[in-house]
């Protein structure tokens, strides 16, 4: 089994290989972009694919060494080979796991003040802060869409940036002592945080007669108008009800474009979820309500340490993550997702 997936991807790499250097591929820009993302793709996979090759050559020697008389160091280079080529086949299989359709979309981030009061609504600006750096580190674009307080919706832009975000999708948890608190006692706040990927014009189909747009002057805080003109957006999708307003800018109409990229997503992560059936019409699967025993993660200030709740992994370096350094959560995560994708094909075959 795992010799044939093996020639079916060095096949295709060579394939993809192969026209990369085609005229007619390089003139085609759609085309040869295309070939590069899956070529991209690829290329772990066709490199754990000519290390198999090597550990079962190694091992197959090793074996004819053997057969000729007993040697303890030929033995050990066997066992070697073999441990080597074992850990090959579950990598291999892991590489070319089926992927999540909408792993290479750029997302719509929504976070929100979820239970805590005040303090949820600071928590809530640490970990836009914490998402944003972490988009930054890792080279993608990131713009900011909207917010006010306790809120805040922004876009991540980048090849692959939901396969990466989609896991910070639900309820961050803090346990800390508040700025306010005068008696040193530790608190727990929550907010949460969405994660949608973003729908183009042509995922989802909006008839203009379901919308009903509201426009009004922008307001600040205490409710004092910043803007002379209307320019503040209200978008009511009215057979789902969902809701998208936009005033940061000066602007109608970047305001209103704004609104309608969140109201795609919105709703193309609407019919994702009514499609898989095992999520709520709200999006409350993936946020929850906010609550205090809710979480995927928790970020204990006190002791220093976050740990994540879906892996268990626990890491003692808060300054750091919340700094945006991510990356061993999201690598694991993902490995689990891929395990776990690897047993449903598993037990669908």
């Amino acid at each position: 089994m795992i010799e044939g997936l093996v020639e079916k991807i060095e096949l295709r790499f060579g394939e993809l290989e192969a026209s990369l250097g085609d005229p007619a591929i390089i003139g085609d820009r759609a085309a040869f972009e295309a070939a590069s993302r899956a070529y991209s793709d690829l290329e772990e996979p066709a490199r754990l694919a000519r290390r198999w090759r090597r550990a079962v050559g190694d091992e197959l020697g090793a074996k004819e060494l053997l057969a000729d008389g007993d040697d303890p160091e030929i033995r050990e280079m066997e066992a070697a080979a073999r441990i080597e080529r074992e850990v090959l086949e579950e990598a291999i299989r892991l590489a070319m796991v089926e992927t999540d359709p909408n792993d290479k979309r750029d997302v719509i981030v929504e976070i929100r003040a979820g239970a805590g009061g005040d303090e949820a609504s600071i928590w809530a600006g640490d970990l836009h802060r914490m998402l944003v750096r972490y988009a930054e580190r890792s080279g993608f674009q990131t713009e900011e869409l909207g917010g006010g307080e306790g809120s805040a919706t922004f876009a991540i832009k980048g090849h692959g940036a939901y396969s990466v975000f989609k896991f910070e999708g639900g309820t961050h948890r803090v346990q800390r002592v508040p700025a306010t608190e005068s008696q040193g006692r530790i608190h727990t706040s929550t907010a949460t945080v969405a994660v949608l990927p973003e729908a183009e014009e042509v995922d989802v189909s909006i008839d203009q007669s379901d919308l009903q747009i509201d426009v009004y002057r922008s307001s600040g805080p205490g409710g004092q108008s910043v803007n002379t003109t209307d320019s503040a957006v209200r978008i009511t999708h009215k057979p789902t009800g969902v809701v998208v307003s936009m005033q940061d800018e000066k602007s109608q109409l970047q305001n209103r474009e704004k609104a309608m990229r969140v109201l795609r997503a919105r709703l193309h992560e609407r019919a994702m979820e009514e499609q898989r059936a095992i999520l709520d019409a709200d999006r409350s699967a993936q946020v929850g309500k906010g609550e205090r025993a809710e979480k995927i993660r928790t970020y204990n200030f006190p002791e220093r340490r976050v740990k994540d709740h879906r892996v268990g992994l626990l890491l003692h370096d808060l300054d750091s993550v919340l700094d945006g350094e991510l990356d061993e959560f999201t690598a694991a995560l993902q490995n689990d997702e891929k395990r776990r994708r690897l047993e449903e094909q598993a037990a669908n075959t």
